[in-house]
C-alpha cells in the first residue's frame, strides 16, 4: 500500500525512486544529488531532478497519478514535477532554454549511486556540465559546480563529446575554462590543451568579423527574467525574431561599417 504522507524528504525520495525503477522507463538523477555523488560535496537541496527521454515523461506522470501522486505540467518544453504533500520530483528532458534535450547518448556512459538508499543511474558528468552551463541566473548559478566537476571529474569528462554538444555555444565553454583556470592556476591543465587552442583560434578568428547587423541579446539562454528589460525595452532581439518592444523606444538602426 502507498503511502499518502511522508514523514522527510528521505522517505519521499525512496519511495518514489523505487517506483520509477519497476516501471523500467529509462532514467537518471541529476541535479544537486548527481553533483554530490560525483563530487563528495554535502549540501541541502529541496528536491530530486530526475531525467528522462522527452517521450517518457508522459508514462511516467501517469504511473504517478495512478498511485495517488499529484502531477503539474507547468512547462511542458522541458520539466514537469511529481508531488506528494510538501515534496515533490522534478522529471526533466530539456532545459529552460529548449537548448539541452536529453538524448539516448546521455545514457551510454552512466554508473550508479545510492539516492536516499535506492541504487540508481546518475547522470554522467559530461552531460552533468552540459545540463548546468547556461544556468546563470541572478537567483541561481551553477558556475560552481561546472568547475567542481571539471576538478573531480576530468578523467571521466569526455572532452570532445562536451565539445559536440557546445559547438554552437563555445563562448559559453570558454567561459567555464577561463573560470576554472582563474579558480584553481595550479590545475589548470588538467583541461586538455587542445580545447584552450581551439577555443581561443575561434575566438581570433571571431575578432576578424564584423559584428551582426541587428542588435541581438542571447541572454536569455541564460535567464528568461534578466534579460528581458534588453528585448522589451532595449531593442535588442530575443533568441528568434526581432526585438518586442512594450514601449515606444526604437531600436537603433544597424551602423554601416566603413569598407
Amino acid at each position: 500500500m502507498r503511502k499518502n504522507h511522508f514523514s522527510s524528504p528521505h522517505d519521499f525520495y525512496s519511495e518514489s525512486l523505487k517506483v520509477l525503477k519497476k516501471t523500467n522507463i529509462p532514467f537518471m538523477v541529476g541535479g544537486t544529488f548527481a553533483v554530490m555523488a560525483h563530487t563528495g560535496i554535502k549540501r541541502e537541496t529541496k528536491d530530486l531532478d530526475v531525467f528522462c527521454h522527452p517521450g517518457d515523461y508522459p508514462k511516467i506522470l501517469k504511473i504517478f497519478s495512478d498511485l495517488g501522486y499529484r502531477t503539474q505540467t507547468l512547462d511542458e518544453r522541458w520539466m514537469v514535477k511529481i508531488l506528494k504533500g510538501k515534496y515533490f520530483l522534478d522529471i526533466i528532458f530539456n532545459a529552460a532554454n529548449a537548448v539541452t534535450p536529453v538524448t539516448k547518448d546521455w545514457f551510454k556512459n552512466c554508473r550508479k549511486a545510492k539516492i536516499a538508499g535506492i541504487e540508481v543511474p546518475l547522470l554522467p558528468p559530461t552531460e552533468l556540465i552540459w545540463a548546468k552551463a547556461f544556468i546563470q541566473d541572478r537567483r541561481k548559478y551553477d558556475g560552481g559546480d561546472v568547475v567542481h566537476l571539471i576538478l573531480k571529474k576530468h578523467k571521466e569528462i569526455s572532452w570532445r563529446r562536451l565539445f559536440f554538444y557546445m559547438d554552437q555555444y563555445w563562448e559559453v565553454l570558454f567561459s567555464h575554462v577561463l573560470n576554472f583556470r582563474f579558480i584553481y592556476p595550479s590545475e589548470r591543465n588538467i583541461i586538455p590543451l587542445w580545447i584552450l587552442k581551439e577555443l581561443t583560434a575561434r575566438l581570433d578568428q571571431q575578432i576578424k568579423i564584423a559584428p551582426s547587423k541587428m542588435k541581438i541579446c542571447r541572454g536569455r539562454l541564460f535567464s528568461r527574467g534578466d534579460y528581458q528589460i534588453d528585448i522589451e525595452k532595449w531593442g535588442f532581439a530575443d533568441l528568434i525574431g526581432s526585438p518586442i518592444l512594450t514601449s515606444n523606444a526604437k531600436p537603433e538602426e544597424p551602423k554601416n561599417e566603413p569598407q
